[in-house]
């Protein structure tokens, strides 16, 4: 019997959108290396920065301060380093701080070492803890450098959001610099660089829609930058060196002008579907924990615990079942471990938990059909537990 499959790992990776698609295939006609001077170079060049233009509206940014990398990973360790200029002066920054809940690509450090990362606490409701951060910003050594704060705007697990304007706020109050991971942002909820107070802003295509192995790192204003990764060519005036993913960046661009013109109302509409989800989960599992439950998240993400189910079991039971979903973070191959997330709010480090996330092309039906797998889960659990 061929299971039907309903796709809920929205967090890990969002269907290539059709938008993308065709514009992607469109530019598979354009010869031409952006970096030339001739007709079919500029053809590409105007690709590209159409692509800016697009992908800079995502956080009401400049086009010019967009640059395109391989994606957020890229991004990150581009951005997070000791070695920033303001404008042709050299600006040191010592110290790195970091939420306990961060991405692993942030909360690896980028190129500080590791005894110049520290991490920050957060709240058992998972949320960055301000007293926190103000106090290590009070204790940081100017004299050494500058502070360098990097906080995600939307938790890639939980799907709730953090404190990001006031941190800003903090960061700067002490003359530190502030680093924003809009991944999980940006095409879910309204996203303003200038209103967010950041300096820096890293986004990802393939998590709205466009393809993968395209990101950026935006900048807030064109005179402070971080040296180069990449070193070579020049491209994207001399911030990162390599011909220009071409097709992939034409891609990102078409993703990022439909997750603009995603609507308020569907948003309300996956919200409405997440809560219709887990009330169905509550109703069958009345121990079911949902994380977040009670502070703000976005409506795409529901981060759950069934007690006596382990991730990795639970994982594979639901793919049985014809669901995808994921264990939390998809940055590791075939890997399924504790979440870091959990253990940052206080949580049992052994307590398995599993996320489902949806999307614009997500359905009611998906909805009953990923509860009718939960309740056929669950009662295996029982069952289980009794014959113990």
């Amino acid at each position: 019997m061929v299971v039907s499959r309903v796709y809920m790992d929205w967090n890990a990776t969002a269907p290539l959108g059709e938008p993308a698609r065709l514009a992607m295939i469109d530019a598979l006609t354009v010869p031409g290396n952006a970096s030339s001077v001739h007709a079919e170079g500029r053809a590409a060049r105007a690709g590209i920065d159409k692509a800016r233009r697009q992908v800079a509206a995502l956080v009401a940014a400049e086009p010019a301060n967009v640059i395109f990398t391989s994606g957020a990973t890229e991004a990150a360790n581009h951005v997070l380093t000791p070695d920033f200029r303001m404008g042709r002066s050299p600006l040191l920054v010592s110290h790195l701080y970091v939420s306990a809940i961060e991405h692993p690509a942030v909360r690896e450090g980028g190129r500080f070492t590791p005894e110049q990362v520290s991490e920050l606490a957060v709240t058992r409701q998972g949320i960055l803890d301000l007293q926190v951060l103000e106090a290590a910003l009070a204790a940081h050594d100017r004299a050494e450098g500058l502070p360098l704060v990097a906080l995600m705007l939307v938790n890639n697990e939980t799907g709730i959001l953090q404190p990001v304007a006031e941190a800003a706020r903090l960061v700067h109050r002490y003359g530190g610099l502030m680093i924003v991971d809009a991944v999980q942002a940006v095409g879910r909820i309204p996203v303003d660089i200038a209103e967010l107070d950041a300096d820096f802003m890293i986004v990802s295509s393939h998590k709205i829609g466009g393809p993968k192995g395209v990101g950026a790192l935006i900048s807030r204003g064109a005179a402070l930058m971080p040296a180069a990764l990449i070193r070579g060519g020049g491209q994207e005036k001399g911030h990162r060196s390599g011909t220009e993913n071409f097709h992939g960046i034409i891609g990102f661009g078409a993703a990022a002008d439909a997750a603009l013109e995603d609507s308020g109302a569907n948003r309300l509409r996956l919200e409405g579907m997440r809560d219709a989800l887990e009330a169905g989960m509550t109703a069958v599992a009345p121990d079911v924990i949902i994380h977040g439950r009670d502070v703000e998240r976005v409506g795409n993400t529901c981060f759950f615990t069934l007690p006596g189910l382990k991730s990795e079991t639970g994982q594979i039971a639901f793919d049985i079942e014809g669901v995808a979903l994921s264990a939390g973070s998809a940055c590791s191959s075939g890997k399924v471990g504790q979440s870091h997330v959990l253990t940052a709010m206080g949580l049992d480090a052994d307590l398995g938990a599993l996320r489902m996330s949806i999307g614009p092309t997500t359905t009611s039906a998906d909805i009953d059909a990923a509860l009718a797998a939960f309740k056929r889960i669950s009662g295996r659990r029982r069952s289980a537990g009794e014959a113990a």
